[in-house]
């Protein structure tokens, strides 16, 4: 039987046992048994196709009449075949040998006369049984696997052809222009798109050298008709009936399309010169962009949207991997130029409110929520990141091209306020938060649960804001303090201070250096980067560090609970008041207790636009919350080390022991006050539990439980958030150079255990001081 000879046949290919029989054997045991329709009518190319009976997909019905044997013995077998194994089982099975065997024919492992051998089949079966001709009209099939099997093994066999013969497959090219050019009534044009991805996939994978020569060969026929097809798809009418499922041909024919592109974008970078159809995403970006806020359905418009952050993402991503020497090449930061411009443009024309974020969500067995559970659908997390990210990496690159501050500053003032409403319309914060009041936290809220993107957001703001001050120093010279102060304004507004991002992110990670140990080792994220860039902006900007440092003091613990004997264990206080975070480079005024709203009636993000924006900045009664560790119940922690916490809570009185030798001395009678007999911890979780309070102001009442934590009246502010900054970079430090001492490391630390003993350098004058 032929299934037999075929299962040991797939035996011997696969354990890369010599093939003993003649070529011409083998070449008409893996001979497609598919007869094309005469002219190529694709209307009829169903009845030809192997029958799927034994009840496997829609062809059971299928007539054997149409299935016309080869002439050889072998396949006559399939005449007298038991009816336990049917024509696609044996079909699926011949499609797996022909993929196999190409791959073993390319393996440097096998023998060199074992891959001749296979090479001679694959000879024989392209000039005698015309076999690529048959894989093309497999692809036609309704038998979804079969197509899918016939795609990925004519994938494998145009490629093969073109690295031993120099040559493009006649039959697939031909094929591949008539679907393309033929498009929209060519049939097909899905499995033109995904054959041709699989190819390029193929070559990917091979060895750099030979790269570059084999795409040139295979997309150089194609590009103008891509270029063609690009427009012709993109601009088409999504609002027909043909768009509203996801399954419809239309739809398939989309998503088909945009998988290719992803794969011409991940080779451009092998071409010094690359091609326009590798090019056209970036140069054409305004038709995706309509695409994305057309009417098509949610899952194509995700995939166009992560597309579009890959294009963002491509330049600091191969930086980062260094594989090629055409990374800097004139197009390249061209095409990055002409995507970040439109992309600002449609930005600011609100073209991110078209954008719903709400996708039905899907269940584990049903499309349906289950009895009780909560059906209402969230933000999509992984678009808002995208869409995120998208932003702000074209910010990045239009300021980077600018010359001067106000080529720039109107439009990144305009995109930032689009993408701060737009984030604030999406990130809710759970029912047992706070509400989020400065500006500079959404990062860390929007990125917090994906790292590698979180740290290419903040290194691009790092890099915008570094930027910004470099073209207004060149521009101003000597700034007056006015203008000082109406800089650092507009970037606590914008979203972007530095200092600020960082320490938010260190509350999210309840100031554990391991995370950041963690982040420095993977080679998955930019941190190092990152990191080094702001320590040595931490250096030059060490005044306003700590002025920030002292104001979220200020803002986030103006007021905590103290009592005269340990409470039990309770649930957290909801009474609890504190004050906005104002300006970074203002003296902090005194305010009087306010009651906290409950968090689900304040906003995400309570400034507004224009004058409202800074009226409500400095307001004097904008609340924030007190324990930014609980601030979003849903934000996992990056790394799960589950002692970090746990060697807190018992290291805590030790760590509120330190922290009395870095207060005065008018301050440490009640420091040790509260040790015995008091704690000001409102839950167990709070990152700050070294938070200490200064004496109670003259006059309070003795019975009040509210002492304040940052009054002007103090001889000193305490610098809480200073401390525990200063202290998880120290403790990184020695992290770092311990595992250096043990040749652990697994790069140079050297610049970076400077930068950080700078630091440390200047925390220890500030104690002193």
């Amino acid at each position: 039987m032929k299934i037999s000879l075929l299962q040991q046949m797939y035996k011997d290919v696969l354990a890369g046992i010599p093939l003993a029989r003649e070529s011409h054997y083998y070449s008409s045991l893996i001979n497609l048994c598919v007869e094309q329709p005469p002219g190529g009518d694709e209307s009829c190319h169903q009845q030809h196709l192997p029958s799927t009976a034994g009840g496997v997909g829609r062809h059971q019905g299928t007539d054997l009449s149409g299935v016309v044997p080869a002439t050889d013995d072998l396949s006559n077998s399939f005449a007298n075949m038991s009816s336990s194994f049917c024509p696609r089982e044996v079909m699926l099975l011949q499609l797996t040998l022909i993929k196999l065997m190409l791959a073993k024919a390319e393996s440097q492992e096998m023998e060199l006369h074992t891959r001749q051998k296979y090479c001679e089949i694959f000879i024989l079966l392209l000039k005698e049984a015309k076999i690529d001709s048959k894989l093309i009209h497999l692809l036609g099939s309704d038998d979804r696997l079969l197509s899918h099997m016939a795609s990925q093994s004519l994938a494998s066999l145009v490629y093969f052809q073109l690295k031993k013969e120099d040559a493009v497959n006649v039959a697939w090219l031909s094929f591949s222009l008539d679907a393309l050019l033929g498009f929209p009534g060519a049939a097909r044009v899905a499995a033109c798109l995904r054959t041709l991805a699989a190819i390029l996939r193929e070559t990917l994978q091979d060895a750099p050298a030979a790269r570059a020569g084999v795409l040139k060969k295979l997309l150089a026929p194609l590009d103008a008709v891509l270029e063609g097809f690009y427009n012709a798809i993109l601009l088409h009418h999504f609002d027909s009936h043909h768009y509203t499922s996801p399954y419809s041909e239309a739809s398939n024919n989309l998503i088909s399309f945009v998988d290719l592109l992803e794969v011409l974008l991940a080779s451009r970078i092998e071409l010094e010169l690359p091609l326009r159809c590798q090019r056209i995403l970036f140069l054409k970006v305004s038709y995706v962009l309509n695409v994305i806020s057309s009417s098509i359905p949610y899952v194509i418009k995700k995939k166009l949207i992560l597309l579009l952050k890959k294009c963002v993402l491509y330049k600091s991503r191969e930086d980062a991997k260094g594989g090629s020497p055409f990374l800097q090449s004139p197009s390249l930061c061209e095409d990055m130029l002409a995507l970040s411009n439109v992309v600002l443009q449609v930005v600011n024309l609100t073209w991110l409110n078209q954008i719903p974020l709400t996708g039905k969500s899907s269940y584990f067995g049903s499309s349906e929520a289950a009895p009780g559970h909560d059906s209402q659908v969230a933000s999509d997390q992984t678009v808002l990141r995208a869409l995120s990210l998208v932003v702000l990496k074209a910010l990045e690159f239009k300021i980077h091209n600018s010359a001067t501050e106000a080529e720039i500053k109107g439009d990144f003032e305009s995109s930032m306020s689009q993408l701060l409403m737009f984030c604030r319309s999406h990130v809710k914060p759970s029912s047992q938060s706070h509400p989020v009041v400065h500006h500079c936290e959404w990062l860390s809220l929007v990125f917090m649960e994906q790292d590698d993107d979180m740290w290419e957001a903040a290194k691009a703001l790092l890099l915008v804001y570094l930027k910004f001050d470099r073209l207004r120093c060149d521009a101003a010279g000597n700034l007056s303090q006015r203008e000082e102060e109406s800089w650092k304004f507009l970037v606590h507004a914008s979203g972007y201070n530095p200092h600020c991002i960082f320490l938010f992110f260190l509350e999210k990670i309840a100031f554990d250096s391991t995370v950041l140990l963690d982040f420095l080792i993977s080679s998955e994220t930019c941190f190092l980067e990152y990191l080094v860039r702001y320590l040595k902006l931490l250096g030059k900007e060490w005044h306003e560090f700590v002025d920030v440092c002292n104001h979220f003091d200020t803002g986030h613990s103006t007021f905590h609970p103290v009592c005269s004997v340990k409470p039990p264990r309770r649930e957290k206080q909801s009474c609890v008041t504190g004050e906005s975070l104002q300006n970074a480079v203002c003296a902090a005024q005194p305010q009087a207790p306010m009651s906290v709203a409950p968090s689900h009636e304040c906003p995400v993000f309570t400034a507004q636009q224009g004058d409202n924006e800074a009226a409500e900045w400095n307001r004097p009664d904008s609340l924030t919350g007190t324990d930014s560790a609980s601030l979003l119940g849903s934000l996992q922690r990056l790394v799960n080390y589950d002692s970090s916490e746990d060697s807190e809570v018992e290291s805590d009185g030790k760590e509120r022991l330190v922290n009395t030798k870095q207060l005065p001395s008018n301050n440490k009678t009640e420091v040790r006050r509260r040790e015995t007999g008091c704690s000001c911890r409102d839950d167990d979780r709070n990152p700050r539990t070294s938070e200490v309070s200064p004496p109670k102001p003259k006059g309070s009442p003795t019975s009040s439980c509210w002492t304040c934590m940052a009054s002007p009246d103090n001889t000193a502010p305490l610098r809480v958030m200073l401390y525990k900054s200063t202290k998880c970079l120290e403790e990184l430090q020695e992290a770092i150079s311990r595992l250096q001492r043990r040749i652990l490391f697994p790069y140079n630390p050297s610049p970076l255990l400077k930068l950080l003993s700078h630091v440390e350098k200047m925390s220890k004058s500030m104690n002193l001081q």
